[in-house]
């Protein structure tokens, strides 16, 4: 029977106890410390009336410790994205009845209950290893009844403003974990780094779950210290100093990430030379940038997932890997798919939403099959392909059914294109929002070239006839972006749609042999 990841923190405590377990900028925990500070730190939440527990910190071993102490304690935990709005967090404390904050932002988060009208009505102040944190306490919260089992509420971004709390159980974050730690070989000479926040799903279970299940160690530093400035910056040589200093053998990325990561190694800068394991994931990934990564040597591997699924469902592996797809199910996961092609997955489901009823008996953590909103198929070999999403697919003025994610991954794989979001619905051509790397005349006629090569691979009903340079980024920080890098297309069109409607207005010529032009004559 596979071990709790709590458990296996026990085991290693008695086994390896003076082994490294959680690495941060200035300190770290063995394992021995690691399970003292657990025990400590949930033996304090136990006693608490608070009734669920939101994490509100920057990367560090501490994130862990509470995190794994919630996890003890069996009270819930709501980790807080720090790219979220004022108003999502304010949304999802209300939403999800929080009544405890631990944060290493203070001042920031008294400024923000305030401004939300959420009065505090104690603050008290812990340390670990010297590290220090506050727990706010929040007076005026009504108590919201989560599904009974409830140890995680992940909050996705949804497609509207105000993000959805996915609820899930300890034993479906155990299944995934113990999926991804056979799929993945962890072991305990592993040393893995975070360049995601542990507030995504993703990281928080496979960035520290696996690798302690392994007996391994997590390297948890500041986003800063990985490259992530700001609320949109990436410094890439600090992410690729972070890998290499580190030593890193395992790491998740975006395929933004990815994408950084490829064009700086073919640039000249050095590659992290002990990297086993590379997963990639949040978003579609081209199968072109793979085979860019495949020809420096990047040992990438392509997955898929989503939070009601509590994270991974499919991963490509080094003994079953097939570029252009998503991997094979892991081993807990069962797929089926409805009439319409999309992807159903059952083995390890949410309890429900918050704010929703929960689940009947049959429908939940391992019975009951999940819609992904994925189109997709099986290969003869089992192999998961994703076609799109099925609320995206759009259809043309001509019947043909385009997915956009597919024609967005063909213009993103060149690097005069950062971004991309691609319409045509009842229309005989297409139009792209694009985000160029530069706003000289030089990049802009990039951008042409960058179109004209990705119209040829693409079939004609699916290829991009004009397009509009964004006002800026697609940016989880403007609402246009998920946090796992998927694009919310009804935000970017309600932005965007005035000016591509005009587009077509004025362009009535469908020949889609010229070169496209912002706004211009084809």
């Amino acid at each position: 029977m596979n071990l709790s990841v709590i458990d296996a923190i026990t085991r290693w405590s008695k086994e390896q106890p003076d082994s490294p377990a959680l690495r941060g900028k200035q300190h770290a925990l063995t394992y021995r410390e690691l399970a003292a500070a657990i025990e400590r730190f949930a033996a304090q939440l136990r006693a608490s009336p608070a009734r669920t527990i939101a994490l509100a910190l920057d990367n560090s071993p501490l994130w862990a410790v509470l995190d794994l102490a919630g996890l003890h304690a069996g009270k819930p935990v709501i980790p807080l994205p720090f790219f979220f709005s004022a108003e999502q967090i304010a949304h999802s404390i209300r939403d999800a009845g929080i009544d405890c904050i631990l944060t290493d932002q203070p001042e920031q988060y008294r400024k923000l209950l305030e401004a939300a009208g959420i009065e505090i009505g104690a603050v008290f102040t812990h340390n670990l290893n010297g590290q220090a944190f506050s727990d706010i306490r929040l007076h005026n919260i009504s108590a919201k009844p989560l599904p009974a089992g409830t140890v995680k509420v992940t909050y996705t971004s949804g497609t509207t403003g105000h993000p959805k709390g996915v609820c899930l159980d300890a034993a479906a974050l155990q299944q995934v974990a113990a999926s991804l730690l056979a799929a993945t070989r962890g072991k305990a000479d592993d040393r893995h780094v975070s360049v995601l926040p542990l507030s995504t799903l993703l990281e928080n279970l496979a960035g520290v779950y696996v690798p302690l299940l392994a007996g391994a160690s997590c390297h948890l530093l500041p986003l800063a210290e990985v490259g992530l400035s700001g609320s949109t910056g990436l410094d890439i040589k600090k992410m690729l100093a972070a890998l290499i200093e580190c030593r890193a053998t395992t790491t998740i990325l975006t395929p933004q990430l990815l994408h950084a990561l490829v064009a700086a190694i073919e640039a000249g800068h050095p590659a992290p030379q002990q990297l086993r394991f590379v997963a990639v994931g949040g978003a579609p990934v081209a199968a072109r940038l793979l085979q860019r990564a495949e020809a420096l040597g990047l040992p990438v591997f392509e997955g898929y997932g989503l939070s009601e699924c509590a994270s991974v469902v499919a991963l490509n592996t080094e003994s079953a890997r097939r570029i252009g797809s998503v991997g094979k199910p892991l081993a807990h996961a069962q797929v089926k798919f409805a009439e319409d092609g999309e992807i159903l997955m059952a083995g390890a489901t949410l309890l429900g939403y918050t704010g929703d009823a929960p689940l009947q008996p049959g429908e939940g953590a391992s019975t009951k099959f999940w819609p992904t909103g994925d189109i997709g198929h099986l290969d003869e070999e089992g192999f998961l392909h994703l076609t799109g999403r099925k609320k995206n697919i759009f259809i043309t003025s001509f019947g043909r059914n385009v997915a956009p994610e597919w024609v967005e991954r063909e213009l993103t794989l060149h690097p005069a294109i950062a971004q991309a979001a691609v319409f045509g619905e009842a229309r005989p051509w297409n139009v792209a929002v694009i985000v160029p790397r530069g706003a000289t005349p030089e990049a802009l006629a990039a951008v042409n070239q960058a179109i004209e090569e990705a119209n040829r691979v693409l079939p004609d009903y699916a290829r991009i006839k004009y397009w509009l340079p964004a006002q800026s980024p697609f940016l989880p920080q403007n609402g246009q972006l998920t946090a796992n890098g998927r694009l919310k297309r009804a935000a970017i069109w309600q932005l965007y749609q005035a000016s591509i409607e005009q587009l077509y207005r004025e362009k009535s010529d469908d020949d889609l042999s010229n070169i496209p032009t912002p706004g211009g004559t084809a």
